[in-house]
């Protein structure tokens, strides 16, 4: 069962720690674990490994699994676009996770599923995992992401259908809901980014969205860009499929290239097919290609 979602909060750092699966290193945020408009915001390409998420994720699309606990923002220092997997699918997964040796209730749920009960709504009742919340929502997945038990089965089910497999977690009840075609995240450098908007008509056809703060653009800006700050994200992220158009290019800038890549990776998990994140941020426009944007 799909069930409306906002942003995925984070679970336990420490159980985090022990359970990373992800290649690259990780800078923490510290500064936004304060603002509470971010306790549903977690990082697209290096979420840590939870039992609600048994996979380094990178953000999920329309429906996201939430996790309980504090928000704490992670962000990978470096990421490619490309899943070098061989599988370009994302599936939607959602999941329902018991205990080791909870092998009776197993049986007594997959029976019911088989009777016709749904999956989601079996999570919210008995499942372990943060997710629960949203029906075991885990959102949108590709491979690489995820522990290879896990994978391994979500990859191999047939749609729809649910199937078990067995983690260092426990035992899992999962389904795949839906696939597609991998979307596309990719950094864009200052000087491909300025040779691109020398033509008027790539202005009027892409979406481009400033994360930083109104003290900061009033300092230095770009022309054409809406500033959605990031601060503010608890009033327009559950708007964001109406504001803008998921199928357009979309590109997104900050100071220096690590918020606007946490938001890039987010708006890619809402559906948004093609995001581009300004490297280095205005800071690296300005001191790269334009040097009469001021500096700060």
């Amino acid at each position: 069962m799909l069930r409306a979602a906002h942003f995925p909060p984070m679970a336990s750092p420490t159980t985090f720690v022990a359970l990373r699966k992800s290649l690259v290193p990780l800078l923490t945020i510290s500064s936004l674990h304060k603002l509470s408009t971010f306790s549903a915001f977690h990082s697209f390409f290096s979420t840590p490994i939870t039992p609600s998420r048994p996979y380094p994720s990178t953000f999920t699309l329309r429906q996201v699994s939430p996790m309980l606990g504090h928000p704490q923002l992670k962000l990978s220092a470096s990421f490619n676009s490309e899943s070098g997997h061989g599988d370009n699918r994302e599936i939607l997964v959602q999941h329902l996770l018991l205990k080791e040796d909870d092998q009776n209730l197993l049986v007594e749920l997959q029976q019911r599923i088989a009777g016709g009960e749904d999956l989601g709504d079996l999570a919210v009742e008995y499942s372990m995992c943060p997710s629960k919340q949203e029906g075991g929502m885990l959102g949108w997945v590709t491979k690489g992401q995820m522990v290879p038990e896990f994978e391994e089965a979500a990859f191999s089910a047939p749609l729809n259908k649910v199937v078990k497999c067995k983690t260092n977690f426990g035992w899992h009840l999962l389904q795949v809901l839906s696939e597609r075609e991998e979307s596309l995240l990719k950094d864009i450098q200052p000087e491909e980014f300025h040779a691109k908007i020398q033509d008027p008509s790539f202005v009027e056809e892409a979406q481009l969205i400033d994360v930083r703060e109104p003290e900061e653009v009033s300092q230095a800006s770009l022309p054409g860009f809406q500033v959605l700050p990031l601060r503010q994200f608890g009033s327009w992220g559950p708007e964001i499929t109406t504001k803008l158009d998921p199928m357009k290019d979309t590109y997104v800038m900050c100071h220096h290239g690590m918020r606007s890549l946490q938001v890039a990776k987010w708006l890619q998990t809402q559906g948004f097919r093609k995001v581009f994140n300004l490297s280095g941020g205005i800071h690296a426009y300005a001191t790269k290609v334009d040097p009469s944007v001021p500096t700060y």
